[in-house]
């Protein structure tokens, strides 16, 4: 009876109510029509109320379950991350948000060798009235539309984000970041993804807005943006990018500028224009369609053509672009970047690329700009020995580019001090008295090239010793064309033979290349890896590896920091010149990264008594080091194919040093071999190192 009872009083649709009742009674079609049209508008208004009722219902739960899971995951740090916001906001002064702090390198000896900064200055710094009203409109339409009454976060957006954490199981945590959080993470948070740091920029925000009025934000953020190329702040922007002070800017100037500080790198006016130009116009479109702009406004502003002022290089000396690069990875790491050095495929490697690079040139900006004071480990002696060991030994090449004026051959050194493990000296390229005004590249750590043999010892003999070869083991130095047609059975080829140590001194290809393919590309890569050479791709992983053919290349950093390595008794230290960051209030960034074991100490030992006889009996013994030192050495020689790159890679007791010889552009040398100019600037440069020095033995 109940069930009956229930369903004589459900509700029947009205549609089908009059449908029946026209069956019952006739009716006139008018009347007929208005009563279907009627019952139509009361069943969809019905059904509408019970679903938005249901939608309601199913938001409430999934709301209920995100503070549910943020809860159990993050409860007991929350008391600890409200204290720190609460710190930050009350230390906080209107200060902090000035971009305009210098940043001093210093080498090991104390003397400055330069002054970064973002080129803002006080002068650059615009208070709110200042302050062009169409770019605070722009970036309140574009970034943050419920701005002048959020609370410093939108709680509709971080709900939307929520749910979206929770159903994509921790993996989307993008959005809802309102203008007050970009500012919260640009100067007091890490830019790390996660969920931690979204709730501490969250707490920091409301905060900020509970102390500062909503002007003074807009102010910050205007005055704290980054517009790419390092450049903070619209007016530094407006001067660098236009030529002319803010309040000369026109509408659409206004907007184009307003694009850049959501994705600085993806929307670089001088990389990406046709990006920054599509959210310009994007921008307009939202001003518009939010009523800060007429018709006629936004269509002559989306007409404009935008022309950029042209990209000014400053000169950089090898000391300061190195010490540059190396404060920048560090604090890419501080504030949470992933270092990979290992990737699935290629299209994996150039998308971690278009990552890394985003990151570097936002961190390499907030490093000119936010007062760091930085102490290095490179000596400026040993410096201006590197750079005329090069100089001299190249000095019979007096033929330059047409067009830059650069001399054409080149080359690039860097020394590591043992005891320290820290670049002490590095030389990016020859040095030229009338190239002050240009930018230098940075050889010794920006061009990539094929190590040519140099490379054998750290991916194939070294492994081979850890695989449990021996100096002694009997190898064949077999024919490499044959080895490479198809079919062929590698194992079963034989050529002269010899032993490992007799194929290393004589740098024998069919030798590595038989070995390799015993102990398998994969596994020798592994120690390469584990040593931070950022460009071996899953490609390099085949047989021509083992003679340096990578697809990319290597540095002479990464060269000595393998070579050092071995020296290390196969520890791997990170071969940094970084030995203090403080920020502007004095207080330590740094910490030294604890040594890596890569090799065994057997086999870095083993290895290195091998590669002494590469000086005495093998390719390098005409550079005569026994007659010039008696602190023994250890080194090995590289060329490449048609010799387009010559290396030599040695080592001391005290130092390394790694030297690579050739064009910029590819071309053969008749006379390049790792044996001829390479060896002769390494026997220059470890000879000043080492003068003085006790006569002792590798450990």
């Amino acid at each position: 009876m109940g069930k009956k009872k229930k369903d004589k009083h459900r509700r029947q649709p009205m549609l089908s109510q009059v449908k029946k009742a026209h069956q019952r009674q006739e009716e006139t079609n008018g009347g007929y029509a208005f009563q279907l049209i009627g019952a139509f508008f009361c069943d969809f208004f019905y059904y509408l109320w019970h679903f938005l009722k249901w939608f309601v219902l199913v938001g409430l739960i999934l709301t209920a379950a995100v503070s549910i899971v943020l809860f159990v995951r993050f409860g007991d740090d929350y008391r600890s991350f409200a204290e720190k916001a609460d710190e930050i906001v009350a230390d906080s002064t209107a200060e902090d948000f000035r971009m305009d702090e210098i940043t001093y390198l210093y080498g090991a000896d104390g003397t400055q060798i330069a002054e970064l900064s973002s080129g803002n200055g006080k002068s650059s710094y615009l208070n709110y009235e200042e302050i062009p009203m169409y770019a605070v409109q722009a970036f309140v339409a574009i970034e943050d539309r419920s701005f002048w009454r959020n609370i410093g976060i939108d709680i509709k957006g971080i709900v939307r984000v929520g749910i979206d954490f929770v159903l994509s199981r921790g993996d989307n945590m993008a959005g809802a970041s309102t203008i007050t959080q970009q500012l919260s993470r640009t100067i007091y948070l890490t830019r790390e993804r996660s969920i931690t740091r979204k709730i501490k920029e969250m707490m920091v925000s409301i905060r900020l807005t509970r102390k500062y009025s909503k002007k003074q934000i807009m102010e910050f953020y205007i005055n704290t943006a980054c517009f790419s190329n390092g450049i903070y702040g619209l007016e530094a922007a407006a001067k660098a990018y236009f030529g002319k002070s803010a309040a000369e800017l026109s509408l659409s100037q206004i907007a184009y500028l307003c694009a850049i500080p959501n994705r600085p790198e993806y929307f670089n006016p001088y990389k990406n224009p046709e990006r920054a130009l599509e959210r310009r116009d994007k921008i307009l479109k939202d001003m518009y369609e939010q009523g800060y702009l007429q018709k006629s406004d936004y269509e002559d502003a989306c007409r404009e053509k935008i022309k950029i002022s042209k990209q000014v290089q400053e000169f950089k000396n090898y000391e300061t672009t190195y010490i540059v690069y190396c404060a920048v990875q560090y604090l890419m790491e501080l504030h949470g970047f992933d270092f990979r050095y290992q990737f699935e495929s290629e299209e994996d490697y150039k998308q971690y690329q278009e990552s890394y690079e985003s990151a570097y040139n936002l961190e390499k900006s907030n490093l000119y700009a936010n007062g760091y004071t930085i102490t290095t480990s490179l000596n400026a002696d040993a410096q201006r020995a590197m750079q005329q060991a090069l100089d001299n030994n190249l000095a019979f090449a007096t033929q330059t580019n047409p067009e830059t004026n650069v001399y054409e051959l080149q080359g690039a050194v860097t020394a590591i001090d043992h005891a320290t493990g820290k670049v002490i000296a590095l030389v990016g390229g020859r040095s030229q008295e009338n190239l002050n005004n240009v930018y230098s590249l940075n050889r010794a750590y920006q061009s990539y090239r094929q190590p040519g043999s140099s490379f054998k010892p750290l991916a194939v003999y070294t492994p081979a010793l850890m695989y449990g070869y021996t100096p002694d083991t009997t190898v064949y130095d077999i024919d490499v064309k044959t080895a490479q047609q198809p079919g062929v059975d590698i194992s079963s080829l034989r050529g002269n033979a010899m032993t490992l140590r007799s194929a290393v001194e004589q740098s024998k290809n069919g030798v590595a290349y038989s070995v390799f393919y015993d102990i398998k590309p994969v596994y020798g890569l592994e120690y390469i890896t584990d040593m931070k050479f950022d460009k071996i791709v899953p490609q390099d992983r085949t047989l021509s590896a083992a003679l340096g053919g990578l697809t990319y290349g290597t540095t002479t950093v990464q060269m000595a920091s393998g070579y050092a390595t071995l020296a290390n008794q196969g520890e791997y230290r990170d071969p940094s010149c970084i030995v203090s960051i403080k920020d502007r209030n004095g207080k330590e960034l740094y910490e030294e990264e604890a040594p890596k074991r890569v090799y065994s100490a057997q086999a870095s030992s083993e290895m290195l008594d091998i590669l002494k006889g590469v000086l005495t009996v093998g390719t390098a013994k005409n550079m005569k080091w026994q007659e010039a030192s008696a602190m023994p050495a250890a080194g090995k020689t590289g060329t490449t194919n048609g010799s387009k790159d010559g290396w030599f890679c040695g080592v001391t007791p005290y130092y390394t040093v790694a030297v690579w010889v050739g064009y910029d552009t590819p071309q053969t040398l008749d006379s390049l071999y790792g044996s001829s100019y390479p060896a002769s600037v390494w026997k220059d440069a470890m000879l000043y190192l080492t003068q003085g020095k006790s006569i002792v033995d590798f450990n």
